[in-house]
């Protein structure tokens, strides 16, 4: 009996999604929750699981073909690899026969991989894998290539796509390399199109003094780390905690428009940028008003977690009032971040520099950090952006404020 295989029920904002990856040849025996295949969606890659034991018999739906929600992919056929249908050993014999040419020992590897591998003359069965279950990666046969062209007798190869999937050429190479664009690449740029186009985005700037952040940080961060199991105390906590406190005194700053209207919020579902190597996500904290510091950091450290895994889910990037993000990281001393529809702002922090300031009429040396406010002027006034930015500011120079709430 044939068990479907089936892709998730997409959300009303996924309108389909892309088959990246099979995990499973036909032919190839699997068991209940085995990992089947990967589905990429414009948001999160979505991962498909066995739902029963038995041998994956027919694929439906080859990787980069484009799947609706609840589409069939494959089948599942019932029994083990030993007595699998005829119907299920055929596929699978006529899609291992590139692979068994190389050889009973041949790895498991990801298409892509062994596309490049063939690309730059690598024997894939001399490329270690890291990936699960041995399995190697592109990012396995981009080191092998790396090491071929620094080896003394090995000509240098041509090209090498690192997992970002930026081709690095050789010096001296005058070659191109076309590769479409990713989901996640492809409906970030459609956003920032779309903000750019419908809104009447402003940035305001201002700077904050860190030195008291920094200090009460350096005071309580080994308790706070003690106390909390584990999780460190950074500075995005702060910033989350005066964004928060400001939304409250400022609600067209955490409002969006919605045709002819204005919504406003209630609660303040901020969203947190995370680098991620499928790009930039913003996972959200919901209710952050409510959250401690250390409720703060540990959401953002498992949303970063989640990302590096490519485990976000739907729902984890969904929504939002707000968005907080921190080009500092990356050492960015400034920028202007464009606003996420429908959300009506966006705050970007930035790098931290020793510069000097004049305080009380002396010249001294404090940390700065330049903050920038991405707004939209249909809906937020210049005095009101400047004054939610102001209000930040004192509060992150004067954290005893976030306690009292002045």
């Amino acid at each position: 009996m044939a068990i479907e295989i089936k892709a998730p029920t997409f959300p009303e904002s996924v309108a389909d999604g892309t088959v990246a990856t099979w995990h499973k040849k036909p032919g190839e025996a699997v068991k209940r929750d085995d990992l089947i295949v990967d589905i990429e969606t414009d948001k999160v890659v979505l991962e498909v699981l066995a739902t029963a034991d038995g041998v994956l018999g027919a694929i439906v739906k080859n990787e980069g073909d484009t799947v609706l929600s609840d589409e069939v992919l494959g089948s599942i056929e019932a029994g083990s690899a030993a007595a699998a249908p005829a119907a299920a050993a055929a596929p699978a014999a006529a899609q291992a026969a590139a692979p068994a040419a190389e050889g009973e020992d041949d790895p498991v590897a990801a298409p892509a991989a062994r596309k490049l591998a063939e690309e730059n003359g690598i024997n894939i069965a001399s490329v270690a894998g890291t990936g699960k279950g041995g399995r190697v990666t592109k990012e396995d046969v981009v080191a092998a290539v790396a090491a071929k062209k620094s080896a003394p007798a090995a000509a240098p190869a041509k090209t090498a796509a690192p997992a970002a999937a930026a081709p690095v050429f050789a010096a001296g190479d005058r070659v191109e390399k076309r590769v479409p664009m990713t989901r996640l690449r492809a409906k970030v740029a459609e956003r920032l199109v779309e903000a750019q186009s419908n809104m009447a985005m402003l940035t305001t700037f201002n700077e904050v003094d860190m030195t008291e952040v920094m200090a009460l940080r350096s005071k309580y961060k080994d308790l706070f780390e003690k106390s909390h199991n584990g999780v460190r105390l950074g500075f995005m906590s702060f910033f989350v905690k005066a964004a928060t406190e400001a939304l409250k005194r400022y609600p067209a700053v955490n409002a969006s428009i919605d045709g002819a209207d204005i919504v406003y919020h209630g609660y303040a579902d901020v969203g947190v940028a995370v680098s991620s190597d499928r790009g930039l996500v913003v996972p959200v904290l919901r209710n952050a008003e409510l959250m401690s510091l250390a409720e703060i950091e540990g959401g953002i450290a498992t949303f970063g977690k989640k990302a590096r895994d490519g485990k976000l889910s739907m729902d984890e990037m969904t929504g939002g009032t707000f968005t907080i993000t921190n080009g500092g990281t990356f050492g960015s001393m400034m920028s202007t971040p464009i606003v996420n529809p429908p959300q009506a702002a966006i705050l970007g922090m930035h790098n931290i520099l020793q510069r000097p300031m004049a305080i009380n009429g002396q010249v001294v040396i404090r940390p700065m950090m330049y903050l920038a406010l991405s707004y939209d002027h249909r809906l937020i006034d210049g005095k009101e952006a400047v004054t939610f930015l102001v209000t930040i500011k004192n509060l992150l120079e004067d954290p005893a404020r976030l306690l009292l709430d002045i």
